[in-house]
Parts: C-alpha cells; structure tokens; sequence
C-alpha cells in the first residue's frame, strides 16, 4: 500500500513533467558567402532586399504556348502527381503517429461455450455442469504514458517528414517548370536552325545553278558543280538532323505536359525577349528561397528527432489498461447490474539485458542524423553554386551573343562579295563555299548563343526559387558563420 502511494504521485509528476529525450533541433550554421561574387555592384549594393520573382515566372518570356505548356505540365505531369501522392502518404503518417499519443477504445463482444473435464486432478464439486457458457461485452482502452517522449519525438519526426514531402512536391514543381522552358527553348531554338538550314540550302542550290551555267558556257571545270553539288547534299543531311532534333524535343515536351502526341507550331527563338534579370539577394536568403533546401531541413529535423524515438527505448515503457463491460452465462443477464465488470490496470516494461540494441538503435539514429547534416550543407552549396553558375552563363552568354552578332553581319558580307566575285570570274569557287560554311556556322552559332543565354536566365530564376514562397517556415534560424566574398 505504501510503495502504491508513492508510486501513483511520482509517475503523475513525471508525466506532467512531459520530458523529452534527445536532442531538440536547430538549424546547423552554413558557412556561405556575404554576397555572390557574380552579381552586378550594384545588385550588391541592395542584397539586403529580397529578390523579388513572380511565382510564374516563365511568364516573363511573353510566350502564350509557354505558358500554357507549362500550366499543363503542373496539372498532368506524372511526377508531379506521384510527389503529391507521397505528400498524402506522409500526411496519413503523421495523423497515425499523433494518434499514438491518445488512449485507445476497443469494443469488444464474445460468446463461448466450453466443455470442463472430469478426470483432471482436481475433480470438478458435485452437481457441476460440464458445458459452461459465457457471454461478454465490454469497452477497453490501453494508453501509454510517455513519461521520456517517445511518441511525441515520433510525432516531431512525421511531421518533418511531412513537411520534407511537400517540399519535395514543390522541388519537383520547381524542375517540371524549368524542364518544359528549357526544352521549349530547344524546340524553338531547332525552329531557327531550319529557317538557317533552309536559307543555307537555297543559296546552295543557287550556286550549284550557277556552277552548272560556268560549266556549261566553259568557265568552269567539273570539279566546282562536284563541289556545289556536295555542299548541296550537306545541308539536306543537315536539315534532316535539325528536324529529328526538334521531333525528339516535342516528344519530350508531350512527356513532361502529359500529352503524348503533342504537336506545336513553328516558331523562332529569336523573337524570345530576355527577361529581367532578377537581384540576386544575399547568399543566406537561399535557406528560406529554395524549397529544396527546406526539404533537406525538414530530413534533417526528422533525423534529429528520431534519436529522442530511439533514446526513449532505453527507459522503461508505462502503459495505463482498463475495461468496463459485463459477462453472464445468460445473454438475458448481460446488461444487467450484477453482470457488471471492470478492470484497471498499470504496467512497466523496462529492458535490463538485450546485448546492446537499443543502444545501436540509437547509434544508428545518430549517424543517419549526421547523413541528414551533411545532405542540408550539400543542398545549400548546390543551391549557391547553381546562381553563380547562373549569373556566370548569364553574363558570358550575353557577351557571346553580341560577339556573334557581329560574326553574322561579316559573314553574309564575306559570302555576298564572295558569290559576286565567282560570277564575275575573279575567284574560285571553293572560296564561294567557305564563305557559305562560314555564314551557315556564324548563324547557327548565334542561335546556340541566344539560347544558352535565354536557359541561363531560367536557371538563374530556378536557382533563386523561382519566387516559391514558405507557407510555413522554422523560426529562429542559426546565425550564419560569413565568409569574404568569393572566398
């Protein structure tokens, strides 16, 4: 009597108490730079206000089939429908793991029938019927006390996993957009190389007509109509790669938009405006920009509670049971108040000998927690160096372009004079063909320029979150741990 009134005191103090095992979280410091290296001066000069990007963000090309590609893309996308059905499954687990922590009610009903023995070794009193029946209804419950906070660590652990999902989710909306821009800029940019392809196939034909008339009158040897001739041939093999390409892009357009058979009309790269280019921010405004990274947080804060799960089994279990209901032999007499029943009952489980392991459990918990810490360092230095590379692409891609503009200008220039000078008989015809490869080139060449100059500007708004917004962020970051620039 006396150790039941000092242990019913001690374990309500302990459950008021509500002591939680294991670490609490918090954010581990990232060692990032004070501003990109990359940005213009005067975006660092105004890092401190955060860089502002619309949500719909491809909208900026001025595309009506971009647009519309891409809403469809984040409605029909497969993957993006398997992340929202895994976004469901976490949330189902984090329902099931908050429930742990409330009392479970059974109903239970029976009705048996049993036959005794009468030769056992204690022979059953005079007058005894053998066949016995039993009738039994009755509510149950069982809760566990969770004096060291095992379920509600569990409970911190789902809920970071599930909110690591929809982060997830939102990482791979994030990608859905940037795939179908990138991969309509292709289409657009295989659209450009066939307007090229074909000029450069019109001007072949005319100097292979052109060739065959100096033949014809005597000016010239067989050798410039073969050549004309394969020049011909290799800009019609050329026009075939371009149209496959372009066929394999809208293909892949038709995957990531869920439209198998898609087909688009022709278009021009070339009448893409660049957007703005968005201030880069400072690098520690990432942590909160980019939903990849908060979905590494969220691993890592799940990671981190699971230790308090697998520190919790080490201490002993405390489970309240209890039932109330009624038995009769009769089923008329089952509600009645003499065939009332009830129970309570308190037990303790605690583990004295299992050859180490919970403590392995736990050991495991702490190194998966460390695999968490260096997956969260990982996502923050790919998200940092993915706008330098952004902003890098994004700066050269613009000298490039206006590098090969002037090339274009020099080399319709070089292939007119060149083309007059062979009919007028003052040059040789391979002359006529350099100067054709020449332009050819020179125009493929700014198109592969203004396309890689437009992906940069994708990326760079990707890289910066693409204006994704928190709905429901972690409060108290770490204090950053600053480098110098670039460094």
């Amino acid at each position: 009597m006396n150790a039941h009134r000092l242990l019913t005191p001690t374990l309500l103090a302990a459950l008021l108490a509500g002591c939680a095992v294991g670490p609490d979280y918090r954010r581990p410091d990232t060692a990032l730079p004070q501003a990109f290296a990359e940005a213009p001066a005067a975006a660092n000069a105004e890092a401190s206000r955060p860089a502002a990007i619309q949500q719909d963000w491809w909208t900026l090309f001025g595309d009506p089939t971009l647009n519309e590609l891409v809403q469809k893309a984040l409605v029909y996308n497969t993957d993006l429908q398997a992340a929202a059905a895994r976004v469901e499954e976490a949330e189902g687990l984090l329902r099931e793991a908050g429930a742990a922590q409330w009392p479970q009610v059974n109903a239970e009903l029976g009705s048996s029938r049993t036959q005794a023995s009468t030769v056992t070794a204690t022979p059953m009193p005079a007058g005894t019927p053998r066949l016995r029946d039993a009738r039994r209804a009755a509510l149950t419950t069982s809760f566990e006390l969770d004096l060291w906070g095992r379920l509600r660590r569990a409970t911190e652990a789902a809920r970071a996993q599930a909110l690591s999902t929809e982060y997830a989710r939102d990482t791979v909306q994030l990608s859905v957009a940037g795939l179908v821009a990138a991969n309509y800029l292709a289409l657009r940019a295989h659209d450009a190389e066939l307007v090229v392809t074909q000029e450069s196939l019109q001007s072949r034909e005319a100097a292979l007509r052109i060739a065959k008339s100096r033949f014809e009158g005597g000016l010239a040897s067989p050798l410039d109509v073969h050549q004309a001739e394969s020049a011909l041939a290799a800009a019609q093999a050329q026009l075939v790669t371009v149209r496959q390409q372009r066929a394999l892009a809208q293909n892949q357009l038709g995957l990531l938009t869920g439209q198998p058979g898609l087909a688009i009309v022709a278009g021009d790269l070339r009448q893409l405006p660049l957007p703005p280019t968005p201030p880069a921010g400072l690098p520690s405004t990432l942590l909160q920009a980019r939903p990849d990274i908060r979905q590494a947080e969220e691993t890592l804060a799940s990671a981190n509670a699971r230790i308090g799960v697998a520190r919790a089994a080490l201490f002993p279990t405390v489970s309240l049971t209890g039932s109330l209901g009624s038995e009769s032999a009769a089923l008329s007499n089952l509600f009645t108040a003499a065939a009332g029943t009830w129970s309570l009952g308190l037990g303790l489980v605690a583990p004295i000998f299992d050859m180490g392991r919970n403590q392995a459990r736990v050991d495991q918990a702490s190194a998966q927690q460390k695999q968490a810490v260096a997956g969260y360092q990982k996502a923050v230095q790919t998200a940092f160096r993915e706008v330098m590379d952004a902003l890098v692409n994004l700066r050269e891609a613009g000298e490039g372009e206006k590098a090969q503009s002037l090339r274009v200008d020099a080399a319709k220039k070089a292939q007119s004079i060149a083309e007059l000078r062979y009919q007028a008989g003052y040059s040789a015809f391979i002359d006529v063909l350099d100067a054709q490869r020449n332009a050819n080139d020179a125009m493929l060449g700014f198109i592969a320029t203004r396309q890689s100059r437009l992906n940069a500007a994708v990326d760079l708004l990707k890289s910066l979150g693409g204006g994704w917004e928190d709905s429901q962020p972690r409060s108290q970051p770490a204090p950053q741990a600053p480098l110098a620039a670039g460094g």
